[in-house]
């Protein structure tokens, strides 16, 4: 027994057994993962593990030796644990097709999921009788008329407001939506308090709370933040009971590896990372922490938390929220005292729901209007890894060794971080896929010129901010200078008005021609906002550059009145179509002299209507760009363009997802971002 105890407190014994997790760790996830079907397989047997219900349709999770999605109609009566047969077609699912935003391929891989299907036919083989199955759904139904009993409860965040949600992530407070040590503490006080009273010794109040933070961590499939909370309350309780003795240090590593043994790809977890390093800091700086005044040991906790988590947060979101720290003083005691508490009340007493969507509602509000706030917010360019790890390793050591001079070198690599962009004088062109439309993004001399913004009326709003928005964020833009409008139609300009509300936008330009509905509708928008813009003009100057709109008739439709913009930067030639068509590219040849164009935005997405062979031999461009949606209804390329366009080397979005073309010393490069 001696030898056992000294085993427990030698230190070495842990970071031996963290290094080693770390190298296990490392070598699980250099070994591909690989599916045991193919795009040729049409045919899935399973158990349904998660149905996600939209007003429409449900996304259905179906595991066997691994998981696939499917989508089908409501109007299939569909349970947990049920195991059922599906027919369809195999499909990849796809990672993003622009630089640095979310991969879901990665975050499905990361869940052993390859393929979703779509659905031909499905078939109920058997009906759940599963007791766990049974419980989670009987949990899930009596929650699911909330979206935060669901989060508090669950840990699922599938239907929080979205708007509510990207506030909560750009204010800094996302941490606290999710299952932790927080909320196990308080759940565990509350059954241990009910224990005691009932006079149950120690140890067995220890048994009794296992057992059902046990059931409690499957039921929410081992969330890699309530996995600590459960381990920490564990190990941490044995150690006090048994009188080990063992540095809460020295638990946590043994937590963290637990759980890595578990699942190597919780370390890729934007939640298991900030998890476990802010727990690791609090655990360090304890005593320097501590406070008779409640509100100046929070300041304190918010001011590490809010240290520490620099290079999660810089390496996933791009963005720093100085603010997040008053911030955090008003929203940990709302949610830790409140709001999560009454989570549980409200779970037990649902006559209560009335005063927990009152205060939900404030909560929602209150963080939505935070948000509208940007002068805390610091964005910060996506940049080399090595980078994100000296951040990483400054935080560490200075946890150890609590020198301020280590918090000053944070701080001088946080400037020169943030000032990356102003001494980037390359030109880019960026061609961005979305879907079944236009958007052009082109950066220099600092300045941002947005040519459409796409548009899809079932996915309005998404493009903004799951695609343009986080891309600009990635490269350490908050501001366009111009945003222009080829012409009024949905594809071209459907997203304008997000923009414009997510986005500061100086100046607006139309095409000419009068004002269509969608048009209207902007302009409502811009002079709410007190944003100018213009129509119909002639050229516009961005420093020492100038765009050129060779389309200034007017005519009696959208496409005809498309803008036409040229420019020439570093001595490349650009050409940007919008929807012109051969009336307007005749118009054109007319008007102008355009040989050899370096890079030509194809118009109208392909269709026979534009890229008449008469302009293509005429501008004879060396590349083609066409914005086209996969498997559009349209048939967008038609082949005759694509005849035209022989001489060419065409890249297309559907393809090759977004391209980007950089000038660097007057050399043009040329990437992709393909699906």
């Amino acid at each position: 027994m001696l030898k056992f105890r000294k085993i427990l407190l030698c230190n070495k014994v842990y970071y031996l057994l963290f290094i080693l997790t770390i190298i296990i760790t490392i070598t699980r996830l250099v070994i591909p993962k690989h599916s045991s079907y193919s795009s040729l397989s049409n045919k899935f047997i399973g158990i349904i593990t998660n149905i996600k219900k939209q007003e429409e349709y449900q996304t259905i999770y179906l595991k066997n030796k691994e998981t696939v999605i499917l989508t089908s109609p409501n109007n299939y009566n569909l349970h947990l644990g049920d195991k059922i047969k599906v027919l369809g077609e195999f499909q990849r699912i796809k990672k993003n097709t622009t630089p640095n935003i979310y991969n879901y391929q990665k975050y499905c891989y990361q869940r052993n999921i390859f393929y979703q299907i779509k659905v031909e036919k499905l078939i109920i083989i058997t009906k759940n009788k599963s007791i766990y199955y049974l419980l989670r759904e009987k949990i899930y139904n009596h929650l699911k008329y909330n979206p935060y009993l669901l989060t508090f409860l669950l840990g699922d965040k599938t239907y929080l407001n979205e708007e509510a949600k990207l506030s909560y992530q750009e204010n800094g407070i996302s941490h606290l939506f999710a299952i932790s040590g927080m909320h196990i503490t308080l759940f565990s006080s509350i059954i241990d308090k009910l224990l005691r009273k009932r006079k149950i010794s120690e140890n067995n109040r220890f048994i009794v709370i296992s057992i059902i933070l046990l059931i409690y961590l499957f039921l929410v499939g081992l969330a890699p933040s309530m996995l600590r909370g459960v381990l920490f309350y564990y190990l941490f309780t044995l150690n006090r009971i048994y009188y080990f003795y063992i540095k809460r240090e020295n638990l946590w590593l043994v937590c963290i590896s637990i759980s890595l043994l578990i699942n190597p790809f919780y370390i890729m977890d934007v939640g298991f990372l900030y998890s476990y390093l802010i727990s690791f800091s609090l655990l360090k700086m304890q005593d320097t922490l501590k406070s008779n005044n409640y509100f100046k040991s929070l300041l304190k906790v918010s001011l590490l938390s809010f240290f520490v988590s620099i290079p999660i947060s810089l390496y996933n979101f791009y963005q720093l929220n100085i603010l997040s720290v008053i911030y955090n003083l008003l929203f940990v005691p709302l949610i830790s005292i409140v709001i999560f508490p009454l989570s549980l009340i409200v779970g037990i007493l649902p006559f209560l729901l009335p005063i927990y969507e009152l205060l939900t509602q404030i909560l929602e509000r209150i963080s939505i209007i935070l948000n509208t706030i940007k002068i805390g917010t610091l964005l910060f360019p996506k940049t080399i890894n090595i980078l994100y790890i000296i951040y990483l390793l400054l935080i560490i050591i200075y946890l150890h060794l609590k020198k301020k001079i280590l918090i000053v070198s944070v701080l001088i690599l946080l400037i020169i971080h943030l000032f990356i962009p102003i001494l980037d004088s390359n030109k880019y062109i960026d061609f961005i896929d979305v879907g079944q439309g236009d958007s052009t993004i082109i950066r220099m001399n600092h300045k941002t010129i947005i040519i459409d913004s796409g548009g899809n009326p079932k996915k309005e709003g998404l493009i903004t901010t799951s695609i343009i928005k986080p891309y600009l964020k990635s490269k350490g833009i908050n501001k366009i200078q111009t945003l222009i409008i080829t012409h009024g139609d949905y594809d071209h300009m459907g997203e304008a008005i997000n923009l414009v509300e997510n986005l500061k936008v100086e100046k607006v330009i139309f095409n000419c021609g009068e004002y269509n509905y969608l048009e209207k509708e902007l302009i409502k928008v811009l002079n709410k906002k007190k944003i100018k813009y213009y129509s119909c003009i002639k050229e516009l100057n961005i420093d020492n550059n100038k765009l050129y709109f060779l389309q200034t008739n007017i005519y009696d439709n959208e496409n005809d009145n498309s803008n036409v913009i040229y420019t020439e930067l570093s001595g490349y030639k650009f050409m940007f179509m919008g929807d012109a068509s051969i009336t307007t590219e005749k118009e054109i040849l007319n008007n102008y002299n355009l040989p050899d164009i370096d890079v030509l935005k194809v118009g109208h997405h392909g269709s026979k209507t534009s890229s008449g062979k008469e302009f293509i031999d005429e501008t004879n461009p060396k590349y083609s760009i066409i914005s086209v949606g996969k498997n559009n209804r349209y048939g967008h390329p038609n082949k005759e363009i694509i005849d035209n366009l022989v001489n060419s080397k065409i890249y297309r979005t559907d393809q090759d997802g977004s391209i980007i073309f950089k000038i660097k010393n007057h050399k043009l490069k040329i990437e992709t971002c393909s699906p």
